[in-house]
């Protein structure tokens, strides 16, 4: 009797606090119709998204507002409704809904109340794709203003895509005084990683199956330590660009950071005897950066450009798109070097190759100049079909404003990229599906509860970000102990 009364007691207080809710709503009533979509931050209209992903929370930006109503209604079912001053939605109601609506569309009705007047808009959709995004998250390094000085929230972070949580997998704060990026999983796979520490006893994190190397990349063959990683699919190899990286500021001008190169070289680690491969073709006096392996694992695709006075010709560097056979099971690369996409032919540079992992297509960065594409106001995302060769820019995802790094789900129906369209400064990051056509939907910004406040509070670019497939697994505490105690194992030439 006891617990029956426990229980009813229960249901009673559930059913008062929903009488509560409703009786805290405003009702719509008598509101005039406004024919246009409304202007909501960010622009979820007509997008694309995948079933379980965070919700879509947004703020209305289109005018004074007292009250925000919205209802959402599922082509294959279901409904929400919120109140209040965003389009706060609950997480598992929401996600319910997409998955439910998958291969269908959400319909958004937008009422707002302002001095005791209701306006409505015209509804618009979202469309939910039948292609799952079946990974965890997203990895990126955030970096605010003043980094040159450092800052103790410098880190890598990762996002849970399918709620708002964010953790950070390593700060600058634990590892002071060393600049921490570069951070490379395998085709989205977190338990093979790689992390390269500059400043002042650096070195290069090789983490499997969370046993940690610490490794001297440099040797006096290599005229510095690895970065720009990108893995093989086997797990064994792993490719790294040595190089020298230099920022000017410029003065009087528009344009107010140029990162460039002194030289660069690539080279690959053979991390199961903790050797370098080295081959001629990769070691030449022109600037070979960025390695990506093709997912079979059979080639090397990497930007070249040539030579130049640095800083001086800054607008002279403009890079190839090349690649060369690699056999995974000797470990030895190719004896000739293919070109694919010849600056010579064009005058732009190509930089940022990264193939599909179902090997269906190439997507990398184009600007006027440049193997530095963040900085570039011009920079914008290309896309090559490896069936036919051909190429076309991306103008469905591109802006007036810089579009740079990019990466793949582990599906390779989804991609995510970063770019400063919004004040030009700061790069946010955008995801967006493609199908077996190549057609791509409209972009949309990585959700935030209450976005407009996150996003204008938020003085933080996000940099190199990646899919994984599971959260990242980072023992914090042996990596301040391995850092700062300098210990690092040499790695010899082959």
């Amino acid at each position: 009797m006891k617990q029956l009364i426990n229980h009813i007691s229960i249901v009673l207080t559930a059913i008062f606090c929903l009488v509560m809710l409703e009786g805290c709503r405003h009702q719509v009533e008598h509101a005039t119709r406004v024919h246009q979509v409304p202007a909501i931050y960010p622009d979820y209209v007509g997008v694309t998204i995948p079933a379980g992903i965070a919700p879509l929370d947004f703020n209305f930006v289109g005018g004074n507002v007292d009250l925000l109503d919205v209802t959402v209604r599922g082509s294959k079912g279901g409904e929400l409704h919120v109140q209040g001053e965003w389009a706060d939605f609950d997480i598992e109601a929401w996600q319910q809904l997409t998955q439910q609506n998958a291969g269908g569309e959400l319909l958004f009705t937008v009422c707002v109340e302002h001095d005791d007047q209701w306006t409505q808009y015209d509804d618009f959709k979202v469309y939910v794709s039948k292609l799952p995004l079946e990974d965890y998250g997203l990895t990126y390094r955030r970096i605010p203003p003043g980094y040159e000085v450092g800052g103790a929230n410098i880190g890598i972070y990762q996002r849970d895509l399918h709620s708002f949580d964010e953790t950070a997998i390593l700060k600058v704060s634990a590892v002071y005084g060393h600049c921490i990026n570069c951070h490379t999983a395998n085709q989205t796979n977190p338990s093979t990683l790689t992390m390269q520490f500059r400043g002042e006893g650096g070195g290069t994190l090789v983490q499997k199956n969370g046993n940690q190397q610490w490794l001297n990349t440099r040797t006096d063959s290599t005229k510095a330590a690895g970065s720009y990683a990108y893995w093989h699919p086997s797990g064994r190899y792993c490719a790294y660009a040595v190089n020298s990286v230099h920022q000017n500021f410029h003065v009087g001008t528009e344009k107010r950071i140029e990162a460039y190169h002194r030289f660069s070289d690539l080279i690959l680690l053979d991390t199961q005897t903790n050797q370098l491969i080295l081959s001629p073709l990769l070691q030449t006096e022109d600037q070979e950066i960025f390695p990506a392996f093709s997912p079979d694992g059979k080639y090397l695709y990497y930007s070249t450009s040539k030579p130049c006075n640095l800083p001086a010709e800054y607008e002279k560097v403009k890079c190839s798109i090349c690649r060369i056979a690699f056999d995974g099971k000797t470990g030895t690369f190719g004896n000739e070097v293919d070109t694919l996409v010849n600056t010579a032919a064009t005058g732009k540079s190509y930089t940022l190759v990264r193939p599909s992992y179902d090997g269906r297509w190439l997507m990398f960065c184009v600007s006027d100049h440049s193997n530095f594409p963040v900085f570039q106001n011009d920079a914008d995302l290309w896309l090559m079909d490896l069936k036919t060769g051909e190429m076309r820019e991306l103008k469905e995802v591109n802006s007036r404003k810089t579009e740079s790094f990019h990466n793949w789900s582990s599906n390779s129906g989804w991609f995510v990229f970063s770019s400063k369209r919004e004040n030009g400064e700061y790069a946010q990051l955008y995801l967006a599906s493609i199908d077996d056509k190549g057609r791509v939907t409209k972009p949309f910004l990585l959700p935030q509860r209450n976005p407009k406040k996150y996003y204008s509070e938020l003085f933080d670019s996000y940099n190199v970000p990646d899919f994984t497939k599971s959260p990242v697994s980072l023992d914090v505490h042996e990596v301040h102990r391995q850092v700062f105690d300098g210990k690092r194992q040499q790695v010899t030439i082959r």
